[in-house]
């Protein structure tokens, strides 16, 4: 490094008392931590009660738990003196609070350090509580009441969001107690290409009540900004919607619609196979064997697929199987076209033939035309409003998936939610600037 200028070693510097309005005045090294001991810069030997000068009287110590360094926790020894008044007798101590909070077990610096790596670095609270040298609970609410007050409770956090997505999440795999939850997404950069998707909010229960009560706690400014709103077939997330959101266009996923498809499929493709042999799928057996490549869309069939079709659909016996096969991959064409105007024709014809005179023996088919039919304006709206899909809010479930992965065994759905929000919440770029 030819251009760089090197200075004298400053350990205020590097170990970052200074911003916490403290000096470096020792160190300690030991195998298992560091000790820094500080000293408070700023004098305060004005009486708070009379206004008179103070006289020294003592000094006491106070231990914070500090952002660590090299993964070697670090402890701030706080040397604060305390003072006397010479007209009063009022005794006091000077001020530690640019340090920390009074009564309390970190710095001010280390509660920052640990939403920076539960949000940025993806840490368990175990590995935070490891890296501060402090107990799991000291750890876990010291550093969820910082994450909640600095970007949780955020009053700009709601603002500027025109798309929103809704879905339910399983927060615990559990025999007792309610394990489903509704997420509510913001999909807005994900419509206008500026980013990824993010967390606005985890509502207890899975049902109308619950997504319509939270859009009722928001103020009439940010309901009437909402525009658009993804969802899965649920009828409840769409009757709260018109409620609460008369101005706003619901739209069903291509996720979920497709998947409607696949399981009218999968359903066609068993009971075909029991009444045929009497027996569920095994192997060797044509149906069962051809499962996947049945949804396999037909643009990406190999040779070997192509003749395995071929041979699974000559003669009648699985007509009723093709039919539905060929409905699942109409609806695929359909949401892969890159003419939107195409695509929107074929879907609309898909729907209308399906409420329209399906022969009897096609229970599936008939279900799922009741199903579309129903929400036949929500299913179009898409090609109007591309990528506004539930995509994103999967994605967002999988991330909460992965957090269950590093905290394992939530019974309390409180803490889960102020776990999640940091997790998911899309807030990298506001802690760390160069994400």
């Amino acid at each position: 490094m030819p251009d760089a200028t090197f200075t004298r070693p400053d350990l205020t510097t590097f170990a970052r008392p200074d911003g916490l309005g403290l000096e470096v005045t020792g160190q300690l090294l030991e195998p298992d931590r560091a000790v820094v001991a500080c000293r408070v810069v700023e004098p305060d030997d004005w009486c708070r009660r009379c206004g008179c000068r103070g006289v020294p009287r003592d000094t006491i110590t106070r231990e914070l738990a500090h952002e660590p360094f090299g993964w070697r926790p670090t402890t701030l020894l706080l040397t604060v003196r305390r003072y006397r008044c010479t007209e009063c007798g009022h005794v006091w101590r000077r001020d530690t609070t640019a340090a920390a909070q009074p009564r309390a077990k970190i710095s001010r610096a280390g509660l920052r350090w640990g939403p920076v790596g539960i949000v940025v670095g993806h840490l368990s609270m175990a590995r935070v509580a490891e890296g501060l040298g402090v107990a799991w609970n000291t750890a876990n609410d010291a550093v969820l009441t910082e994450g909640r007050r600095l970007l949780i409770a955020d009053p700009t956090r709601l603002d500027g969001v025109r798309v929103v997505g809704v879905d339910e999440h399983v927060w615990r795999h559990t025999r007792r107690g309610d394990k489903y939850v509704t997420v509510i997404i913001d999909l807005t950069p994900v419509r206008d290409g500026t980013g990824p998707s993010r967390l606005l909010d985890v509502v207890e229960g899975r049902s109308k009540a619950a997504f319509k009560d939270w859009l009722a706690q928001r103020d009439r400014a940010r309901r009437d900004g909402i525009e658009v709103v993804a969802m899965d077939g649920f009828a409840g997330f769409k009757t709260a919607t018109t409620e609460e959101l008369p101005g706003a266009v619901t739209v069903m996923d291509p996720f979920h619609v497709v998947r409607l498809a696949g399981d009218a499929l999968n359903e066609c493709r068993r009971r075909v196979q029991q009444d045929l042999h009497g027996h569920r799928g095994r192997k060797g057996d044509p149906l069962y064997s051809a499962r996947r490549t049945l949804h396999t869309g037909a643009d990406l069939l190999t040779d070997r697929q192509h003749e395995r079709l071929e041979k699974l659909f000559t003669g009648d016996r699985h007509v009723q199987v093709e039919v539905t096969r060929g409905i699942y991959q109409r609806l695929i064409a359909a949401y892969r076209d890159t003419d939107r105007a195409a695509g929107r024709a074929e879907a609309e014809s898909v729907i209308d033939a399906l409420t329209d005179g399906v022969p009897a023996p096609l229970v599936e088919l008939r279900k799922l035309g009741r199903t579309l039919g129903k929400r036949a304006e929500d299913v179009l709206s898409y090609f109007e409003r591309p990528r506004t899909s539930n995509g994103p809010t999967e994605a967002v479930n999988g991330r909460l998936e992965h957090l269950r992965g590093l905290a394992p065994g939530f019974r309390n759905l409180t803490h889960y939610i102020a776990r999640a929000l940091p997790e998911a919440g899309g807030f990298r770029p506001r802690l760390h600037p160069a994400l």
